[in-house]
């Protein structure tokens, strides 16, 4: 009890010795009480079917709420009012969420994508500005490869705002294609050379059954159109082959494969 005494008796600043300690023994229950939680939640958050991005922003908020709730008690024990700390806390909160808008934007537009899951790592989506395969998704940034093996960074507030078409969500996709002949060829003709293409490759579904049809009658050629089903593996390699193919059958049957021109001719009238 003496020493309690003298402990109480001998001050640094405003605090005794003794208040210190126990603010020290406090910190050191707070830190263990926050190792044991996490390691708890760790468990938890592993067990779960959990995006491992989500999981790590989940754990990284309840460290800082951890952090925020033994600074409080610490501070309490100190004999620094709670209310203070916290009117503190709200303000500085407050300041950061003014100077990083754009940044919390992107935060909170990540957790949608993640919670919802409109796309995951390995789809290949498309927005009205870019497209892509899904690299990974962090709390910032959705990272797409293009085509040509470019990764581009796209603010999820940005990809939360945009249109998405998910090209990897279904297995089969169609495929459309157009090509355009001259008035000149018969439709049965081009119809029969663009049928055997398509009958040719066996990477295109006889069921749904392919469609070859008439798009439009335009100023200088027959527009065709070509849908045939494919899975979306081989979407990019049919679509490549069959142009391709549909040139080389046309050349064969002597169709013209017309293009847009303007016919000039001179009257000597």
């Amino acid at each position: 009890m003496a020493f309690f005494g003298f402990l109480s008796d001998v001050k640094i600043g405003r605090l005794s010795l003794s208040t210190l300690l126990s603010a020290l023994i406090i910190l050191l229950i707070c830190i263990i009480v926050s190792i044991v939680i996490s390691k708890i939640l760790r468990k938890i958050i592993s067990r779960g079917k959990i995006d491992s991005v989500l999981a790590g922003f989940i754990r990284s908020a309840v460290k800082v709420a951890l952090w925020i709730l033994t600074a409080v008690i610490v501070a309490e024990s100190l004999g620094i009012p709670s209310t203070s700390l916290v009117a503190a806390f709200s303000v500085v909160g407050l300041a950061l969420s003014l100077s990083v808008q754009n940044t919390l934007s992107n935060l909170f537009s990540g957790l949608t994508v993640l919670v919802t899951k409109p796309f995951v790592a390995g789809d290949y989506i498309e927005t009205p500005d870019i497209s892509g395969t899904v690299k990974s998704v962090t709390l910032f940034y959705t990272v797409l490869r293009t085509p040509d093996n470019k990764p581009v960074y796209v603010p999820n507030s940005d990809i939360t705002k945009s249109r998405i078409s998910n090209c990897s969500r279904e297995a089969q996709r169609r495929l459309d294609m157009t090509f355009r002949a001259s008035y000149n060829d018969s439709t049965e003709q081009v119809k029969a050379a663009l049928t055997k293409v398509i009958f040719e490759d066996a990477r295109i579904f006889s069921d749904p059954a392919p469609q070859v049809i008439i798009i439009s009658f335009d100023s200088s050629s027959v527009k065709y159109g070509v849908r045939v089903w494919v899975s979306n593996a081989d979407y990019w390699g049919v679509n490549f082959d069959m142009n391709e193919a549909v040139r080389s059958s046309f050349v064969r049957n002597g169709i013209t494969m017309a293009y847009d021109h303007l016919d000039v001719r001179i009257s000597n009238d």
